[in-house]
Formats: C-alpha cells, sequence, structure tokens
C-alpha cells in the first residue's frame, strides 16, 4: 500500500493528496509530527518535512517533485500542459503559492493561529496575523484578475496550479481566514474545484482543538 506522511492543514500535504485523489492512485494517510523530529520519519527525510511519499519502493519528498513524480507515472488526467508554455505558466502559479502566497499569507495566518498552538510554540503574533490578513486580500483580487481572463487559473483546463492554489485556500478556509466575498470569480472557481470527488477527504479533515466553520464542507457555501 502506497502511504503519505502528512500533516492535515499542510498546504503542501494537501496539493499531494489532491493530486493523488485526482489520479485517483490510492494512499494510506498517516500524519507525522515532523517537528518532533522522529529517527524514523528523519531517515525517511532527512531534511525532516512533510509530505513524505512512499510508492513503487522510494520515498519521496518535496511536494512538487512528488506531483510531478505522479504525472510522470500516471498521465491521465493530465494536470501539467503538453505546451512548454503553458506548463510553464502552470509552475509559475504553483511557484507563487507554495512561495510567495505561503510566506506572505498562509505562514502568516494558518502557523500562527494553529501550528504554534499544535507544537506548543506559544501565542500568535498579533502583528504576523494582520499581517497575513492584510496580504491576502491582494491575492485574491490577483486570483479574480486571472479569472477575469481564465476559466481556470492557468488557461482553459484545470490543472496543477488550481490545486496549488486550493491547497493554500481551504488550510485558510479551515479557519475562516478567506473572504470568498471578495471576488465572485474567486468565489466560484473556489466552489467548482471544491465540489470534485478529489476534494472530499480534504473536507473531512477535523484537527483537535480546531473545528472547521459550519461552511467550510459546504459545497454550495
Amino acid at each position: 500500500m502506497n502511504r503519505l506522511y502528512h500533516v492535515p492543514l499542510s498546504p503542501f500535504c494537501r496539493k499531494v493528496r489532491l493530486v493523488l485523489a485526482e489520479k485517483k492512485i490510492e494512499v494510506e494517510l498517516v500524519e507525522e509530527r515532523y517537528w518532533e523530529q522522529d529517527p524514523d520519519f528523519m531517515r525517511r527525510n532527512p531534511a525532516g518535512k512533510v509530505p513524505v511519499l512512499r510508492i513503487n519502493g522510494l520515498a519521496l519528498s518535496e511536494s512538487q517533485a512528488i506531483c510531478e513524480y505522479l504525472e510522470e507515472i500516471q498521465a491521465e488526467p493530465r494536470l501539467l500542459p503538453q505546451d512548454p508554455a503553458q506548463r510553464a505558466e502552470v509552475r509559475r502559479l504553483v511557484s507563487w503559492f507554495d512561495d510567495k502566497f505561503h510566506q506572505e499569507v498562509t505562514s502568516k495566518l494558518l502557523y500562527e493561529r494553529v501550528n504554534k498552538k499544535v507544537m506548543g510554540q506559544g501565542y500568535p503574533e498579533s502583528k504576523n496575523v494582520k499581517a497575513g490578513a492584510q496580504k491576502i486580500k491582494f491575492h485574491l483580487d490577483y486570483l479574480g484578475w486571472l479569472l477575469d481572463q481564465r476559466r481556470w487559473l492557468a488557461g482553459d483546463v484545470m490543472t496543477l496550479a488550481d490545486f496549488a492554489a486550493a491547497a493554500h485556500l481551504s488550510s485558510l478556509d479551515y479557519i475562516s481566514d478567506v473572504d470568498w466575498n471578495r471576488n465572485a470569480n474567486v468565489k466560484d472557481w473556489y466552489a467548482k474545484i471544491k465540489s470534485r470527488p478529489a476534494f472530499r477527504g480534504l473536507l473531512a479533515d477535523q484537527v483537535p482543538g480546531f473545528p472547521p466553520p459550519a461552511h467550510y464542507a459546504d459545497l454550495d457555501f
């Protein structure tokens, strides 16, 4: 059985989970308290980070490397376009969310509100929370601008870029940190991707001490 070592609200783990589910690759989910640096886990990934995927006798780490491996071993449904320019745009947007959005928003909201408590690292810093709440407005506006021109974030078809964005936003939606009324295009896009069967596992997540809002698993918001 394939096995994914993960943390439920990690956007990087969620991106991999979405790809696995979309490609109908069965996997056993194992929650990993990576911050405790268990020796067995550190042998799987000396970087001490999740996700780690055990598949085909391999132990793969780094979410983007995992996603591209899955794309290569099971091309359908395709999540990276065949056209080089379109593929570059998908990778640009994945990087946008996993780097820029993560640094400016996810780390300032999710990590402050949830991760610190779970890891026993104290209380949220209000200046970081305020900064994240301000920055997410810019990112939602940017998504809205993209969706004014495209059916999906990177073009006419759903790609890994949509999963990367949805992974981050779903983690933040779990703690009610996304204003879905800011942009109708973004809300419609998220409702569309949230309704996919691949999303069901994410919507069933429950983190002890952090109950999700009522709308979190509501496909119609």
